[in-house]
């Protein structure tokens, strides 16, 4: 399936011209013991500088995808579905790090990398199922913040005459326009952006600290239902939707669309870091994973806790026979059940989730359609483009969050078509040298792709069987 083709010849040019690789060709990225070779001692103060990329991916964990689906599992199955979101994170931790990884070592984006080494028509399989993916996600993320802005300002223009679906419309509208706002950041440097989508990090975890604190939570039950995977198996229906709920949280946590954006957040640090003539040092390259796997690991536990907080809100909070099947149902309930506070703290977190999660998923696409074509692709052309099937669902009035969980279900299903190529290049030597995955991790990363796939394939089944 891989190996060097001569169709991909502008390929090679490119890895010629990135530092990275260029590094790794002529010193096999071998680090030697003495000179500069040496790795230096890690340093607290240079973290800071390193932390950044994983926070950006991170963002698209806590999307609406993930309200969508932790509110109606724990509506519906209380604490019983934790463990899903503590195994998705140590899935998503061991992904986003061998994506980041990747990126650093070849100097290339996923889908760069994808055109390279594999034939032109897996080439383009790949890629339609990464723009399936990105279509997907753009979908739920800027219907959740459509819905945010909807659930703070709605009821103001329903009192003025307008319908339910004029003002989401408007509510979308206006979500564009934030959206291209905070994308500009990204013009005045990637280090602005990445500290914009921290701060809608921040204020999303501040809104869900207070939700858990109004609820008072049974922790002991909580702990045991994260470590202990179980399924609801009070009927049928029960263990089905518990089931379909699980792959779509799954499918809201490991998210493919970030799998290759991770790749090209990296970019941007390993040129800075690199000395004149901007050629990065094998030692550069041991330094800048070192401080990456730390990134990744406080950015993906910080989400674990956001969507752990969601599950525990909703598991607590709609006990009282209120079926949660609709953002604007939850976001109603909890202000009677817990105070405006608490629905204030809910409709402002699924604003900021929307927003953010809805730039990094433009700034993916983009990543998707340039690696894998090659081609130049305008971002604020990308945004205008996606939100249309989001438009259209608007429009036609269909329920926001059953469309968003089942947008859910099928990144599920395209991650496989993510981390397959991410796994096989990075277990190449050939395209990793000395960086290439130990045996370990590799038995880790198939272990994830068999999980992924035998729970579509369960739903699958479920699915035929009605």
């Amino acid at each position: 399936m891989a190996g060097p083709h001569s169709q991909h010849d502008d390929i090679d040019r490119e890895v010629a011209a990135s530092p990275a690789a260029s590094a790794a060709a002529t010193a096999g990225l071998k680090v030697k013991e003495s000179g500069a070779g040496i790795l230096p001692p890690f340093r607290r103060n240079e973290m800071w500088k390193y932390f950044g990329p994983a926070f950006v991916a991170s963002i698209a964990y806590i999307d609406p995808g993930n309200f969508a689906t932790n509110i109606q599992g724990g509506s519906r199955f209380g604490y019983r579905l934790l463990w899903v979101l503590l195994w998705s994170n140590a899935m998503a931790i061991l992904i986003q790090y061998l994506s980041a990884k990747l990126g650093i070592v070849t100097g290339l984006t996923l889908p760069q990398n994808c055109r390279k080494h594999f034939s032109r028509p897996m080439a383009i399989a790949l890629w339609v199922a990464a723009e399936v993916a990105a279509i997907a996600t753009d979908l739920a993320e800027f219907l959740g913040a459509a819905l945010g802005l909807y659930l703070l300002f709605g009821p103001a223009l329903l009192a003025r005459g307008w319908s339910a679906t004029q003002s989401l419309l408007a509510a979308a509208l206006v979500s564009t326009v934030l959206v291209f706002g905070i994308l500009a950041l990204d013009l005045a440097g990637f280090r602005w952006f990445e500290r914009g989508i921290m701060v809608f990090l921040a204020i999303i975890g501040a809104c869900y600290a207070i939700e858990v604190f109004l609820v008072h939570p049974d922790w002991q039950s909580a702990a045991l239902h994260a470590v202990l995977p179980t399924f609801a198996v009070g009927s049928k229906k029960d263990l089905s939707d518990s089931v379909y709920l699980a792959v779509s949280m799954l499918g809201a946590t490991v998210m493919p669309h970030v799998i290759y954006l991770h790749s090209a957040l990296v970019q941007p640090r390993l040129i800075e870091m690199a000395p004149p003539p901007k050629r990065v040092l094998p030692a550069m390259v041991r330094e800048y994973l070192r401080y990456e796997l730390i990134d990744v690991f406080v950015a993906m536990n910080g989400a674990w806790l956001i969507n752990s907080a969601m599950i525990i809100m909703a598991a607590v909070a709609f006990t009282h026979g209120v079926v949660v099947d609709d953002v604007e149902v939850a976001y109603k309930t909890l202000g009677p059940l817990l105070g405006p506070m608490a629905a204030g703290a809910f409709a402002i977190a699924l604003l900021c989730s929307g927003l953010s999660s809805s730039t990094v998923g433009v700034m993916a696409g983009q990543v998707i359609i340039e690696g894998f074509l090659n081609i130049r692709f305008p971002i604020f052309v990308r945004r205008l483009i996606t939100i249309i099937p989001a438009i259209a669902v608007i429009a036609t009035g269909f329920s926001p969050l059953k469309i968003i969980v089942l947008s859910q279900a099928v990144l599920s299903f395209t991650l496989p078509a993510a981390l397959i190529p991410l796994l096989i290049l990075t277990n190449r030597h050939g395209v990793m040298g000395d960086f290439a995955s130990a045996g370990r991790t590799r038995v880790a990363g198939w272990a994830c792709v068999g999980i992924i796939v035998s729970l579509n394939v369960v739903l699958l089944v479920q699915l035929a069987m009605g």
